[in-house]
């Protein structure tokens, strides 16, 4: 035994030293609870497929989430709380309880999957998607004077809208629900609005129109590090100069080849779910 330990052990078996450690904690939880708040966590994004960012990497650019995109700009640590498929109502079941905040950004960017469900329902996603924005909303940096949250040190909330064009065959005007809600409830929980309406085109998404390419992941990113900007939390950096595409015409012939091939097997997946109905 250590001359360290054997004094530890030999404090604990003096009178008075269970309870003089016993007064020493509360103070050792507090200290360590306040370092706890201190620690801000950076930004956490929640979603679903297009959120995790898995992909290929087009004219250059890697397949990166837009949150981790966004996260990078800002110089912020990163936290992904994302499922391929998700809806709204898993969001909230399975990945909302491991907010583990406080954090300087929460970014929700659910409801592609909803939109483009058969079972649409545009009251229950509204509902899920309420419960999700009060969760990543409590989970945030509460601002120094809580009369202002305004200030520039409160955290920010961001809700992204779907496209409107979404999917093949379109499940509009589900997406324009959708959207609506979105702008809604962000109206509600004095969330910033991230329109994505008008993304759109084969730069920025894939033949299905629903997962964005490497270079949609970068603009959904820039689109939301603009609306922070504007909210008073700049970028450290430019995305687009991070992003560093490749702007040679091989490049691009080559982009367009692979787009090509892609349009091809999700025609056949069109046409191998009409025969399935």
């Amino acid at each position: 035994m250590s001359d360290a330990v054997a004094a530890s052990v030999g404090d604990a078996d003096r009178p008075g030293a269970a309870s003089a450690s016993a007064a020493g904690r509360p103070a050792a939880h507090a200290a360590r609870d306040a370092s706890a708040a201190a620690l801000r966590r950076g930004l956490v994004a929640l979603g679903d497929s297009i959120t995790n960012g898995r992909g290929e990497p087009w004219l250059g650019v890697p397949a990166l989430s837009w949150a981790q995109w966004v996260a990078e700009a800002l110089e912020l640590p990163f936290t992904k709380l994302a499922r391929d498929g998700a809806r709204a109502e898993d969001v909230l079941r399975d990945l909302a309880p491991r907010l583990a905040g406080p954090y300087d950004v929460a970014a929700l960017y659910v409801g592609v999957n909803d939109a483009r469900s058969l079972d649409w329902d545009a009251a229950a996603y509204e509902r899920s998607l309420t419960a999700l924005a009060q969760a990543a909303g409590a989970s945030l940096v509460a601002p120094a004077d809580r009369a202002a949250p305004g200030r520039a040190n409160a955290g920010r909330l961001l809700l992204l809208t779907p496209p409107a064009d979404l999917g093949r065959p379109t499940c509009a005007p589900k997406s324009l629900e959708a959207a609506a809600i979105v702008r809604r409830v962000a109206g509600e929980q004095g969330a910033l609005v991230v329109a994505l309406d008008d993304l759109a085109g084969r730069r920025f998404v894939l033949p299905d129109t629903v997962h964005p390419t490497a270079l949609g992941q970068v603009e959904i990113a820039a689109r939301a590090i603009n609306v922070l900007a504007a909210a008073g939390r700049p970028p450290r950096h430019d995305v687009w100069e991070s992003a560093d595409r490749h702007r040679s015409r091989r490049a691009a012939r080559a982009a367009d080849r692979r787009w090509l091939t892609l349009l091809a097997q999700d025609l056949r997946r069109r046409a191998v779910e009409r025969l399935a109905r």
